[in-house]
């Protein structure tokens, strides 16, 4: 009703100024005002042209899918972007606090250099010091940023135009061909995190590059990872690297070798040289091509480089010096305990002498070695204060590191006869005192001489120049064997040695370097000779932390004894079994040793300057061709000694003159001589001893095994049985040798000792 009501009200239109009308005053309609159809109110739009029509959908289509695209990118790629902060910020929480970040140290090294500071080797967890960027050479950091990091001194510790460039590369190609981390990126990862490929670890990568890249300059990160990265073979860092495969410091690396190196990082187990020396060479010419065509080397440089000879390192390091390094190291952990910083250890080594020692038993071990079925030698050098300056410990170290100049314990055969022969002169024996080289026995025992002759009637002297082995079982009981045992510890022997009689050739068994310090005091007058090698061990600042105290020796024998023996053992080389290892314009002395079946073969000798031990055998003990001491080890260290002594003018040994080393010296004065002992006192009751006789140790167990002998040495038990010369008795006194010499098989013993029982007694 409301609306009808409203709809029949009248409404009067009403015009305002300006509306569409008439000049005149005329209502005018437009075609827009007219209604059309069938009564219909709505006015009716205006339709557009056709061809506006189709110009505005033909244009919709590709600039809408531009428009279209870039929308969804730019709406994505904030999604995105807050997806990766969102990351981001997640595992950056994960992290401690950068306040709190800082380099780690670095694995303590400990610097090996010889007498004159040229370095042996480094050792520790790396493998060799570090060095700042410019005491490189310039090489390596251009081959490295070359190869691995074009634009590392451009980016922020991250570099996007790389990654994309691998991401493409490995796209295109089907498979993982370039890495897109920078060497911020590697240091980062090198330093701080663990080796597994995963998301975390990867943000975790890129937030440490930022801070390295904030904290240090572009050249303080790249000597931080030249220092630290994997070459390889153990090898860690450019110093290690450098002296593993070309055997020499990283100041000094050429183009070519540089080249190398930085190839190595892509896979530094695979491309070792030591593993495969073709792939490392191909993957080096990359690396100069890299070079060429960043215009860091001419032409020229590239042709000369690509000259050189591959590069063939061994499996291991190699080089006589590292049994020396080994050596160093166990020294340096007892004597300043766990080492805690970079250190550099002095040592007594000569380089020039132990290069002469490594080629002389390299040269004998190939040729005449080869032939004679000798596979190992060791040789040690040691001047009269006991320091070491030349130490082989094998054939090869590459090979072995088992150092058999100081490890290895061997029979020293008649290399041990020096101390019987001593032991017997302070017990009043002199050189000129004669003992009968005869069929000797000692209880079951009868030892033989090395060509089973015997000579008769001979001196001391000749004796041991000779190496009757008759002889020097005597002794060893007119001096004792206690005694003979005492005497060697005092000189300088530590290994357990058995009282025994069969010790006068050399069974009980001891390691070359304790053999050939103990041979020292003969040559320098009387005096310990302990052996070492460390001389000072010093921080990197300067601090000593050790310095060795062996200035100021123990006398081990007098001056004269020292004497006496020079005077016997120059008759070693001069006339006896030492022969082949005479020295032009030289005195020198020393002793060949031999074990049964030819199993160790030694020589043991000296001059004014040098004393130094020979062995040659095989590791497994398998026997050699008829190889004895004054054969190849005789011949070794001549050829060492020879060059050892190249320069130097002649001195003689000690209480020798300049002209025949054996008529130069008298028998010592102060040893009385045989005919000259004392007659029978109290103390000698006491002890059961008379002039001339000592009472037996206890003799263990020896087996024909282990002492060089011919034939089989069973414990001597009792007394020993002494036939007395004819005309002569035990109550007449002089020496009575305690054994059997000259007797035929079966005959009985002599009769029993007087003891104090018996003098008591009245018998």
């Amino acid at each position: 009703m409301t609306g009808r009501k409203r709809s029949s009200e009248r409404v009067d239109p009403f015009f305002e100024s300006g509306s569409r009308s008439g000049a005149n005053g005329e209502l005018r309609l437009s075609a827009s005002d007219r209604v059309t159809g069938s009564g219909s109110k709505r006015a009716a739009k205006p339709q557009r042209p056709a061809r506006k029509k189709g110009r505005r959908r033909s244009g919709g289509g590709f600039l809408g899918l531009i428009r279209f695209a870039a929308y969804w990118t730019i709406v994505l790629g904030i999604w995105g972007g807050i997806g990766v902060a969102g990351v981001v910020i997640y595992y950056g929480a994960r992290m401690p606090n950068a306040s709190t970040w800082s380099i780690p140290e670095r694995p303590p090294n400990v610097k090996i250099v010889s007498v004159n500071g040229e370095t042996i080797a480094n050792r520790g967890t790396t493998g060799g010091e570090a060095l700042a960027l410019e005491d490189m050479s310039p090489y390596i950091p251009q081959a490295v940023v070359a190869i691995e990091d074009r634009r590392f001194y451009s980016h922020f510790g991250i570099d996007p135009l790389g990654l994309a460039r691998a991401m493409i590369t490995n796209v295109t190609t089907g498979r993982m061909v370039q890495g897109g981390s920078t060497l911020t990126q590697q240091l980062a990862k090198n330093l701080f995190l663990s080796p597994e490929r995963t998301l975390e670890r990867k943000v975790q990568e890129v937030l440490l590059a930022f801070w390295l890249e904030q904290n240090y300059t572009k050249d303080q990160i790249l000597a931080m990872y030249l220092n630290r990265v994997f070459f390889g073979s153990n090898a860690y860092g450019v110093e290690a690297a450098s002296r593993r495969y070309f055997n020499k410091s990283a100041r000094d690396v050429n183009l070519g070798e540089a080249a190398l190196l930085a190839g190595l990082l892509k896979a530094p187990s695979r491309l070792s040289p030591a593993r495969d020396p073709a792939a490392a060479e191909a993957r080096a010419q990359v690396v100069l091509g890299a070079m060429h065509d960043q215009d860091l080397i001419t032409d020229s440089e590239v042709a000369s480089a690509k000259s050189q000879p591959p590069t063939k390192a061994k499996s291991y390091w190699s080089g006589a010096q590292y049994y020396a390094a080994d050596m160093v190291m166990d020294e340096v952990k007892r004597l300043i305990g766990d080492i805690k910083q970079d250190i550099v250890v002095d040592t007594t080594l000569d380089m020039g002498l132990e290069h002469a020692a490594d080629r002389t038993l390299s040269t004998l071990l190939a040729g005449d070695g080869a032939k004679q079925g000798a596979s190992q030698a060791a040789l040690v050098a040691i001047d009269g204060t006991g320091a070491i300056r030349a130490l082989v410990g094998g054939r090869d170290y590459a090979t072995s590191q088992f150092n058999r100049a100081v490890r290895a314990k061997r029979q020293p055969g008649s290399a041990f006869k020096p101390f019987v022969y001593a032991a017997a002169l302070e017990a009043g024996v002199s050189p000129d005192s004669m003992r009968n080289d005869a069929r000797v026995r000692i209880g079951n025992w009868t030892p033989e001489n090395y060509d089973q002759k015997f000579r008769g009637p001979v001196t001391i002297s000749t004796a041991l120049a000779q190496s009757l082995n008759t002889i020097a079982a005597q002794l060893v009981m007119e001096a004792g064997p206690d005694q003979v045992v005492s005497f060697a510890h005092r000189m300088g022997i530590e290994s357990t040695l058995q009282p025994n009689a069969s010790i006068a050739l050399g069974t009980s068994e001891v390691s070359l370097t304790e053999l050939t310090a103990a041979y020292a005091p003969f040559m320098n007058g009387g005096y310990k000779a302990t052996p070492h090698i460390v001389r000072r061990i010093a921080s990197l600042d300067g601090k000593v932390l050790y310095e060795n105290t062996y200035g100021d020796p123990p006398r081990v024998l007098s001056d004269t004894l020292a004497a006496t023996m020079n005077s016997m053992l120059t008759r070693v080389v001069t006339e006896g079994t030492g022969k082949a290892a005479r020295l032009d314009g030289w005195q020198a002395a020393g002793k060949s040793g031999t074990t049964q079946s030819f199993r160790d073969a030694l020589f043991v000798g000296y001059t004014s300057n040098l004393t130094t031990g020979v062995w040659f055998g095989n590791d497994d003990g398998t026997p050699m061709k008829k190889v004895t001491g004054g054969g190849l080890p005789a011949r070794a260290w001549k050829e060492f000694m020879t060059a050892a002594h190249k320069g130097l003018s002649p001195s003689p040994l000690f209480g020798l003159g300049r002209g025949d080393p054996v008529a130069a010296v008298p028998p010592p004065q102060d040893i009385p001589a045989a005919h000259e002992r004392p007659q029978t006192s109290i103390l000698d009751i006491i002890s059961g001893v008379f002039p001339g006789e000592r009472e037996p140790a206890p003799q263990p167990r020896v087996t024909p095994e282990r002492t060089g002998a011919t034939t089989p040495l069973p414990p001597a038990s009792g007394g020993f049985e002494q036939p007395l010369p004819p005309g002569r008795s035990a109550a007449q006194g002089g020496p009575v040798p305690p054994a059997d010499v000259g007797a035929a098989p079966g005959q009985p013993p002599a009769g029993r000792r007087t003891t104090l029982l018996d003098v008591i007694l009245g018998n």
